[in-house]
C-alpha cells in the first residue's frame, strides 16, 4: 500500500512551478525589482491598447447605428410623400364624385337640372405640377437628420473595413484633439496615446449616442404624425366607398 493520499496529484507541483510569475526566476535583488516593472509596464500597455481598440470598435458600431438611422428615416419620409399623395388622390376623386352626383341629378329631372344650374359649383382642386407632394418631415427629425450626415466622414474613417490602421497618425491625432488636460495624463509617451485615443473615443461616443436620441426622438415624432394621417386617409376612404356605392346604386336606377 502506498503512504500517499488517493487526493494525492503528482502534477501539482509542476503546475505551481508554472504558475510563479515571470520575475520570480530572475534571480533576487534589484534584478527581480527591475524584471516586474517592466513586466508590469508591459501589462498596463497591452491592457490601454485592448481598451483603445475595444473604444474604436463601439465607436464603429454607433456610427453604423447612426447611419441605419438616418437610412429609417429617410424611408420614413418617403413613405409620409406616399401618403400625403394618397390622400389627395382620394380627396380629387371626392370631388370627381361629387360633380357626377350633380350631372346625374340633372339627367334625373327637370327640377333637379334647374337646381343644379343656379347651384353654385363646388370648388376645383388644383392638380399637382410634375406629380410634387408639399409633404415635409417634421423639424426635429429633418434637424437630427443633418447633423447625423456631417459625421459620414467620420464614419467611413472608423470603419474596420474601411480606416487604414495608422498608430502614430492616431496618436498625434489624439494629442491634439483631446478634451483632457495633457498634465492629467501618463509621462510615458505609448501609455499617454493610449489614454488620450481612449478619451477621444468616449467622447465622440457621448455626441453620438446625444444625436442617436435626436433621431430616435424625431422618428417618434414623423410617425405619431403619420399614424394622424393614416386614421385621417382611412376614414376619408371609408366616406369614399360609401359615396361611390350611392352614385353607383343612383346610375343604376336611371
Amino acid at each position: 500500500m502506498s503512504g500517499l493520499p488517493r487526493s494525492y496529484n503528482p502534477f501539482a507541483e509542476e503546475e505551481e512551478d508554472e504558475a510563479v510569475s515571470p520575475w520570480s526566476a530572475s534571480g533576487g535583488g534589484e534584478a527581480d525589482g527591475a524584471s516586474r516593472q517592466r513586466y508590469l509596464q508591459q501589462e498596463v500597455l497591452r491592457r490601454s491598447a485592448a481598451t483603445a481598440d475595444s473604444t474604436t470598435r463601439s465607436l464603429s458600431l454607433l456610427y453604423e447605428s447612426e447611419r441605419i438611422g438616418v437610412a429609417a428615416s429617410e424611408e420614413l419620409v418617403r413613405q409620409g410623400e406616399a401618403l400625403k399623395r394618397t390622400e389627395q388622390m382620394v380627396d380629387k376623386m371626392d370631388q370627381d364624385l361629387k360633380t357626377s352626383q350633380r350631372h346625374i341629378n340633372s339627367i334625373k329631372s327637370v327640377w333637379g337640372g334647374l337646381v343644379n344650374y343656379f347651384k353654385a359649383k363646388p370648388p376645383e382642386s388644383k392638380p399637382e405640377q410634375n406629380g410634387t407632394s408639399d409633404y415635409y418631415a417634421n423639424s426635429r427629425l429633418k434637424e437630427a437628420m443633418m447633423s447625423s450626415k456631417e459625421q459620414e466622414s467620420k464614419y467611413q474613417e472608423s470603419h474596420p473595413n474601411l480606416r487604414k490602421l495608422d498608430i502614430d497618425n492616431n496618436f498625434s491625432k489624439a494629442d491634439s484633439v483631446s478634451s483632457v488636460p495633457r498634465d492629467s495624463y501618463p509621462k510615458n509617451q505609448h501609455l499617454r496615446a493610449y489614454h488620450q485615443k481612449i478619451d477621444n473615443n468616449l467622447d465622440e461616443m457621448s455626441s453620438g449616442l446625444s444625436r442617436l436620441k435626436n433621431l430616435a426622438l424625431g422618428l417618434q415624432t414623423e410617425i405619431d404624425e403619420q399614424d394622424d394621417m393614416l386614421d385621417r386617409l382611412t376614414k376619408k376612404v371609408e366616406t369614399l366607398d360609401v359615396n361611390i356605392k350611392s352614385t353607383d346604386k343612383k346610375v343604376r336606377q336611371l
